[in-house]
């Protein structure tokens, strides 16, 4: 009997403990400084498959939210750090640079030289990340946060939109949904784009456990139908709440380096822009509550496509 207590005892302490899909005791990802908390402001964070075009959409959110009357700064968390440039015109230093030219210095850094004021008043800033295969994204992110508050840049903000490299969903790249409300995922009509979307919640899902951060829904982007997205959000509980059509004004207004806000009036920027700012709206007044389960991965092989 004791011998057999004691194989048991043995057994519980060397099994590992079950982390999938958490984030809390034994999670390795980057946890948020309590002083870097933005307050007062409603804080989105974008997602989604790399090239899917979340900078588009959250560039032409944020020039939705300031027709709106709002207060409105975009943060761009990529080492291309080409989140913004359609909203200044011109490709901005990152954050993480300016530091590294003032040695980490921040206290002689000003708002201008890491801010700078977009179409419809949106401040605009990049955060940029570290070189490829060092570093973690999540630092970059909790030093553009504090650089912020240290200028009280968010005192009078009403929107903060965080436009996050592509579909990583490793802890640091995670950091932004530390900071935000909601979280929307940029997806499109096809495969990839859905499968990687149902990792992205996975991990939002993760991060709601310890944060506020709540799954606002899906906006299908450059996508004539919505047939698949539509299929696979009814599958596990979760919701479209924009679709963009896949129209040539999406590609020249990156080209000319403006925002739809900002082109001619022709028809097809019009009704793109009717809908930037209804889903803006939509966003402004908050989503009902959603708790979708991911998909195993074979699943969603066996859900898309043709027969």
């Amino acid at each position: 009997m004791r011998e057999a207590a004691g194989l048991e005892a043995r057994r519980q302490v060397e099994t590992p403990p079950v982390l999938k899909g958490q984030d809390g005791e034994g999670s390795v990802q980057v946890h948020q400084d309590p002083s870097a908390q933005i307050e007062g402001a409603k804080v989105f964070a974008v997602y989604g498959k790399g090239g899917i075009g979340k900078s588009s959409t959250s560039s032409n959110l944020s020039a939705a939210f300031s027709q709106m009357g709002r207060r409105v700064l975009q943060i761009g968390c990529d080492p291309k750090h080409d989140s913004t440039f359609t909203l200044t015109g011109q490709l901005q230093p990152t954050v993480i640079d300016i530091l590294k030219d003032v040695d980490f210095h921040a206290e002689e850094l000003r708002p201008e030289d890491f801010v700078t004021e977009g179409f419809g008043g949106v401040q605009c800033v990049e955060a940029g990340g570290p070189p490829a295969g060092t570093g973690c994204g999540g630092y970059v992110v909790g030093q553009t946060v504090k650089l912020l508050k240290q200028h009280h840049m968010l005192e009078d903000t009403d929107i903060v939109i965080f436009d996050v490299l592509g579909d990583v969903v490793c802890g640091g790249f995670a950091a932004p949904l530390q900071h935000a409300d909601q979280s929307m995922i940029v997806t499109a009509n096809d495969f990839d784009s859905i499968y990687a979307m149902n990792r992205i919640i996975a991990a939002v899902q993760a991060k709601s456990k310890n944060y506020k951060v709540r799954l606002a829904g899906c906006m299908a982007n450059r996508s004539k139908d919505t047939d698949e997205i539509d299929r696979y959000c009814d599958k596990i509980g979760f919701k479209r709440i924009g679709h963009m059509p896949d129209v040539d004004a999406l590609r020249r207004s990156r080209l000319k380096k403006k925002t739809l806000f900002d082109m001619p009036d022709d028809e097809d920027i019009v009704a793109c822009r009717k809908e930037y700012v209804r889903l803006a709206e939509t966003l402004w007044n908050g989503t009902e509550p959603m708790a979708p389960a991911p998909m195993e991965d074979r699943d969603i092989f066996e859900l898309l496509g043709f027969d």
